[in-house]
């Protein structure tokens, strides 16, 4: 039978499950349930409790509706709760890292067990629920936060870990934020956001589109070209809100609130319309600028970032469709990528697209995202290049399994694990007995993860990018 064993945090003491080398606290609240007149508002402190409170089951994941790749779904808005793994023994005062999960339309912190990454690493690992879509992004006129309510939960949860660190053995100043994809885009959004500066020391991303537009036809059929992906301005959110109360009958904010979390997720599509981060200044412009954290930095992609994104929302592509997508995507450009990258370089139709996808869409912003950090901050860039990691090699998200492992462990994922907690201890990934790993500075080093070659890679030739840079406006 497990032990259990109890924190003090400074709202009321938890117990945990004790188990072979490490303990493990869930569903902890870190902010009031934002519900009735909390809903579309700032994160409120939670009230103190007492006695202890049982922490040895997830919280209620945020509303969501599910999709063709996540079976999750919830209704109930009381959902602002944070897990811990602390390992036991090892360091006094442990890093913390602190994990954002991706999507920002489904999942929960419980989904990542963070259990391997703290006790190989010996750090306090945390992960987090958010307010994602229409409850996360909703926007009015006159709305204060609007697009920014997720945003502002993870902030939040930051400001716990801060408050409540060492009753877990963490240590309060040397806090890492980390995510995948919209969570790694919400940790540019920190970097950013001087609100969020001095609630964390060190920052990775992993495929984060902090600086990714799309050309039209490139994530699911029908959809036209967007200036950027992860970003939209808080007027056009407000508008977009506007339009969407209407739709469900209100006129003001009040009678939005009455509403069922039900019924506003029976609204089509009301999860997505909701997704990009609403702001005032735009991320990639205040990057460029220079206006962000000085935090070091660990940011990277996957080496076939899009080839599980075609299969996920269009399917197989035929040659024909191929010269179709090129032509709606690029337009008087079609005939030079065709040429870049002709059909008879790849096994496929469906690899061709892929591969110029991953290298205009996901490999162009990411080097750019290196140039702008490491122009400012310490910044070591990877590439995840497993390609045994799916079917289709080492797709979009597939480098999280190495980190939070939902398969057999492997020794890159051990490797994997001792760089990022080494990075999350000193703000270099460099340790005895694995391969150097410089600093991307003067963009001149790109660290490529893969089983038996872990190394230097030439990221900008292998993704064409002096191709994409001279034939690309942006």
């Amino acid at each position: 039978m497990q032990r259990q064993d109890t924190a003090t945090t400074d709202t009321g003491d938890v117990r945990g499950v004790v188990k072979s080398d490490h303990v493990l606290f869930q569903g902890i609240p870190y902010a009031a349930p934002p519900k009735g007149d909390l809903r579309w508002s700032a994160p409120a402190p939670v009230a103190r409790w007492d006695g202890v409170r049982d922490a040895t089951k997830p919280g209620n994941p945020c509303p969501q509706v599910g999709s063709s790749y996540s079976d999750t779904r919830s209704t109930d808005e009381d959902c602002l709760f944070l897990n811990v793994a602390t390992p036991t023994g090892g360091a006094a005062s442990k890093p913390v890292m602190v994990w954002i999960h991706g999507d920002g339309a489904v999942g929960a912190g419980h989904l990542y067990d963070g259990s391997r990454l703290a006790v190989r690493g010996d750090v306090v690992v945390v992960t987090i629920n958010y307010r994602m879509g229409v409850f996360g992004g909703f926007g009015l006129p006159g709305l204060a936060g609007s697009g920014t309510f997720g945003l502002q939960d993870q902030r939040a949860a930051l400001d716990w870990v801060r408050r409540n660190a060492r009753a877990f053995g963490g240590d309060p100043e040397n806090v890492t934020v980390f995510g995948v994809s919209y969570g790694a885009t919400a940790v540019a959004a920190h970097l950013v956001s001087p609100e969020s500066h001095g609630l964390f020391d060190k920052a990775i991303m992993h495929s984060g589109f902090a600086l990714m537009d799309l050309p039209a036809e490139a994530w699911y059929p029908g959809l036209d070209a967007l200036p950027w992906l992860g970003w939209r301005d808080r007027r056009e959110v407000e508008a977009l809100g506007q339009a969407t109360a209407a739709e469900l009958g209100c006129a003001d904010l009040a009678c939005l609130r009455a509403l069922t979390a039900e019924k506003l997720l029976e609204h089509p599509h009301v999860m997505n319309i909701f997704q990009p981060l609403g702001v005032d200044d735009l991320p990639p412009d205040l990057l460029a600028q220079g206006k962000f954290a000085r935090v070091p930095v660990l940011s990277g992609s996957t080496k076939n970032e899009h080839r599980g994104i075609v299969d996920l929302f269009r399917g197989e592509v035929s040659a024909d469709d191929y010269k179709t997508l090129l032509t709606k995507s690029f337009g008087d450009h079609a005939p030079a990528v065709e040429a870049e990258y002709p059909l008879s370089a790849f096994a496929t139709p469906t690899e061709a697209w892929s591969q110029v996808l991953t290298d205009r869409v996901w490999a162009r912003a990411t080097w750019r995202q290196h140039r702008l950090l490491s122009a400012h901050t310490a910044t070591y860039a990877f590439e995840f290049a497993d390609p045994t990691a799916t079917p289709h090699g080492a797709t979009h998200h597939s480098d999280i399994d190495y980190l939070f492992p939902s398969t057999t462990p492997n020794p890159l994922a051990d490797n994997m694990i001792r760089y990022w907690t080494t990075f999350a201890r000193t703000g270099d990934p460099n340790t005895e007995g694995l391969p150097t790993w410089p600093a991307f500075a003067n963009g001149n080093h790109v660290q490529s993860l893969a089983p038996d070659n872990t190394g230097p890679t030439d990221f900008a030739t292998a993704h064409r990018l002096p191709f994409w840079d001279a034939i690309t406006t942006r």
